[in-house]
């Protein structure tokens, strides 16, 4: 399996070297090129636990990979660090199953990716005979930050600089990031938004004197965001794994299609759900949810890609973004593979912001569907389903529940198909807007995150299976270790900084 740009057609690289980059040259995204099919059948695989299917499907794609090397990344990176032995159970609430994906060490859908993405990173620089530090430079709207430092936090020959948008994200993700250990690892906020810090990454891995420079003092460029292959064929797993759940314990039958709804943001997300479905998963509808950050709602709808738009901070932040990058595979995916036209269409939306697909292109988004959730529906979905099952979800998964119930009472995805929702986060992470939802008479501007959190564990029922997280524990005493404030045009000079 080779990857090639999607800006350049006649890039060939491996699985490996396609890792290590990140991110290509031409500033393009790698894709494969070909979708596989699953080598076996879902009946099969469904007998399989978390670790067995990941590696069944990343083979696939990461075939330069040996059975060893992979495997071992593979058991590096679930086990004891997930609070499940499932990994990624399903939970069914409000007749609908939702796919937790949270149980990981920073309580939230990224570890599920973040946590094999340094192993795969480092077994690439060995098999490449790569001799400079891998240097990851990641923005983040929340929580790729916290699971990317927590991977990377440590690991030999490697280090991480992660950049967030100051008071754009909870307490909670802030202060899983500036707590984080690791002698490899720095944190800054910068003044802007997330669309901000992800354009200045993107500006210095396109800077190749920069490059050039640190390289000859023995650092290498890498990604742990979205945009890293690394990062988006892990993903695929869940969808397949949740699928199997259905089948093994007789919720369908092999061959029954399901829709899946995922709360969306940069996109990666729900394009793990696309490459699941091209590889032979039996879905009817993918389900793209917004807040009212809502330029993916418009996308689907009438076909242009539109940024030029208020950006709002809301309290689902992760998805607080106006441009979703990993929507560049999708687009490639959809006119055919032509780099030369999908690197036509990125050029127009750096330069005018916007641009508009053509009818043969909107067929390929035929399996989609989309719509978004108000500051009120995030806040009265939470309420909703908690008043009604006792069930407690996010606010990222509430945007997707209340989405996905729109487009159902509208006709659009049928009430008889059964339905996976992506539980991206644990409630903990967003306890403020969580309690605040549910009890409205709660206190919450004389209360911090921290004493938020408690007033949630009082409302999560005693007999349930939903535990203050480790990840909660490990910040209430935890010291302040990263304090660095930056303005938008200084983080080239901070990432010079840090590897001095």
């Amino acid at each position: 399996m080779l990857y090639n740009s999607t800006r350049d057609n006649s890039l060939k690289l491996t699985a490996s070297e396609a890792i290590l980059k990140g991110l290509s040259d031409d500033g393009g995204l790698f894709v494969p090129e070909k979708i596989p099919s699953f080598g076996r059948s879902l009946s099969d695989m469904a007998e399989m636990d978390y670790r067995e299917l990941a590696y069944e499907i990343m083979k696939l794609y990461l075939d330069d990979f040996t059975k060893e090397e992979l495997t071992g990344c593979i058991k590096k990176a679930y086990g004891d660090n997930f609070d499940t032995p499932e990994i990624a159970p399903l939970s069914y609430a409000d007749g609908r199953y939702y796919l937790e994906l949270f149980h990981g060490p920073t309580i939230a859908f990224k570890d599920m990716a973040l946590q094999i993405l340094p192993h795969l990173l480092t077994t690439a620089a060995k098999k490449n005979d790569i001799k400079e530090d891998i240097v990851i430079l990641t923005a983040t709207s929340g929580d790729t930050g916290k699971a990317a430092m927590a991977g990377f936090a440590d690991v030999p020959d490697t280090k991480i600089m992660v950049f967030f948008p100051h008071g754009g994200v909870s307490d909670v993700q802030r202060l899983q990031m500036v707590t984080q250990q690791g002698n490899n690892v720095s944190v800054v906020s910068v003044d802007g938004n997330f669309d901000d810090c992800q354009t200045g990454v993107k500006k210095i891995f396109n800077d190749l004197e920069f490059r050039k420079e640190l390289e000859a003092k023995g650092f290498r460029f890498s990604s742990a965001n979205s945009i890293n292959i690394g990062r988006l064929v892990p993903q695929i797993v869940y969808y397949v794994y949740a699928y199997c759940t259905l089948l093994r314990e007789d919720k369908i039958q092999e061959g029954r299609k399901i829709n899946i709804c995922v709360p969306t943001g940069n996109f990666g997300n729900i394009l793990a759900a696309y490459l699941a479905m091209n590889m032979g998963l039996p879905v009817e509808k993918l389900i793209c949810a917004s807040n009212m950050n809502n330029v993916l709602t418009d996308f689907f709808k009438n076909g242009t890609y539109d940024r030029n738009r208020p950006f709002h901070l809301t309290m689902s932040p992760s998805m607080d973004i106006l441009i979703s990058s990993n929507l560049e595979r999708l687009i490639y995916f959809i006119c055919g593979r032509d780099a030369s036209k999908t690197k036509t269409f990125m050029e127009k939306l750096t330069t005018e912001g916007c641009y508009t697909i053509d009818d043969d292109m909107k067929k390929g988004l035929a399996c989609f569907a989309a719509g978004y959730a108000s500051e009120d529906d995030t806040s009265a979905e939470i309420k909703r389903i908690f008043d009604d099952t006792g069930y407690v979800i996010d606010t990222h998964t509430a945007v997707a529940s209340a989405v996905s119930r729109t487009l159902q009472s509208q006709g659009v995805c049928k009430d008889d198909v059964p339905l996976v929702i992506a539980s991206t986060a644990s409630p903990y992470k967003f306890a403020r807007s969580i309690v605040s939802a549910i009890n409205s008479d709660t206190d919450a501007g004389n209360k911090n995150d921290l004493e938020m959190i408690d007033e949630l564990e009082k409302i999560i029922p005693a007999d349930g299976n939903m535990p203050e997280p480790k990840a909660i524990q490990d910040i209430r005493d935890a010291k302040i270790l990263h304090d660095i404030h930056i303005g938008i045009n200084g983080m080239k000079e901070t990432v010079a900084d840090f590897l001095k």
